[in-house]
């Protein structure tokens, strides 16, 4: 059997409840001393470091939210002097600034770890050369995959996002054993593979995706269409350092997220009242030894819920359920996270469109997401001017969020108008189950 090099040593839940009770110490008190924003939320709610006593007490700490990280923008929540700062990353914001989130090098050190342990939990070895398909530059993606993979010994190929010729080459010149990507690529190279007869010329074995919901069918077509591929889905956003926060089990009924780095609470999203376990809620985290962005009651806007009970895997690492959806109007695209307030930046930029617009995400027959924006011309804008307008649209987006949607101009007045907030996204992209 091979060796577990990164698993956790916790033993028992009492060991691992001890060890985020030690944590959640340390990690109140290093916001309260290190961030000045930290210390009058804190301040605020009448709460100082020795008032945390019991895991229980996590429940009397203030939320924190997307809008603290705006708000703090360039450096939010920044808990550390500059000079240990090593590295940034960001990701996308509500309102053009991006999430900036700073790390010191034990930072990285222990992403890079756990990271690791969920390549182990995988299967992943030394022997395995892994393809990764993801985003390089500010995003967390890259690196992360790339970091971990060589702390595992294993072969890193880091050939980026697209470039299907590229993919498909490196897959038989090179005989990569692992596919690292998004759902909609693990999709996309599943379909090439087969439309290009090469199944019996690659060596697959696993594919390890996340960034995207994924659904049953989805799933299944793209192991079927990779000779049978094991399939993880690996969860994790810029906040909480990036991905790898926990993996699909390999007994496939869950995700086993990483209770030695950070607390999970499951709450309703309305009350803000813990949800019993077993039932779906809002998925809010904190840190436990992150230095230079602490986490307290970080309001994810994912929606999960804990699975309760040992985990037939034998891990000791507590699990919740695949991601269902979310809470806010953030959608996920392609990999992009986009938030409704940047295509309505974009629309009113062009002169000629009116305010009013809808967006609907679906899939096509071979299981594509497909972006299709309807906004209305304006009042006193000629019919002739459409292609135009369309035109205009489509390159903005394309050129500001990475994506290419399917634009349609609409007359004035033909969207719904209410009194309430309009409904701007329809989804139905997913339409079987998740689990």
């Amino acid at each position: 059997m091979t060796e577990k090099k990164f698993t956790s040593t916790i033993k028992s839940t009492e060991e691992l409840e001890a060890r985020q009770l030690k944590g959640l110490k340390w990690t109140v008190a290093h916001a309260y001393n290190g961030s000045s924003a930290y210390r009058n939320k804190l301040d605020q709610a009448g709460i100082s470091p020795p008032d945390i006593k019991t895991l229980d007490d996590i429940r009397n700490l203030p939320f924190t939210t997307a809008d603290d990280l705006r708000d703090g923008y360039p450096f939010p929540l920044c808990s550390v002097p500059f000079e240990k700062i090593v590295r940034m990353h960001s990701s996308s914001g509500t309102t053009g600034k991006r999430k900036n989130l700073c790390y010191t090098q034990k930072d990285i050190d222990d992403w890079t770890h756990f990271f690791a342990r969920a390549y182990e939990t995988a299967g992943v070895t030394a022997s395995d050369r892994v393809q990764i398909a993801v985003g390089y530059g500010v995003w967390t993606a890259g690196m992360g995959f790339q970091l971990a993979c060589e702390k595992t010994g294993a072969m890193a190929l880091p050939v980026g996002p697209g470039n299907v010729d590229m993919q498909c080459r490196f897959l038989v010149d090179l005989q990569a054993t692992v596919l690292c990507c998004t759902a909609s690529m693990g999709l996309l190279m599943a379909e090439e593979v087969s439309r290009r007869g090469l199944i019996d010329k690659i060596n697959l074995k696993k594919i390890i995706y996340g960034s995207e919901r994924s659904s049953v069918s989805m799933r299944k077509k793209i192991s079927e269409l990779l000779g049978g591929a094991e399939l993880f889905d690996i969860p994790g956003m810029t906040e909480l350092y990036g991905p790898g926060t926990g993996i699909e089990c390999p007994d496939h009924d869950c995700i086993h997220y990483w209770g030695d780095y950070y607390i999970l609470e499951i709450l309703d999203p309305d009350t803000l009242e813990p949800m019993p376990e077993g039932e779906w809620g809002e998925m809010v985290v904190t840190t436990l030894c992150k230095e230079a962005v602490p986490l307290i009651r970080y309001r994810t806007r994912d929606i999960t819920r804990i699975i309760p009970g040992p985990c037939t895997c034998g891990s000791i690492m507590p699990r919740h359920s695949r991601l269902r959806g979310r809470t806010d109007d953030m959608f996920k695209f392609r990999a992009v996270n986009i938030y409704p307030s940047m295509i309505d930046s974009i629309i009113s930029e062009i002169k000629g469109l009116g305010s009013e617009y809808q967006i609907h995400l679906s899939r096509d027959a071979s299981e594509r997401d497909i972006m299709k924006i309807l906004v209305e011309l304006g009042e006193t804008t000629p019919a002739e001017q459409t292609p135009v307008l369309a035109g205009q649209l489509t390159n903005r987006i394309k050129k500001k969020l990475f994506v290419t949607p399917a634009v349609e101009p609409v007359a004035y007045g033909s969207l719904p108008r209410s009194e309430r907030k309009s409904k701007r996204i329809f989804d139905t992209r997913i339409q079987d189950p998740i689990i």
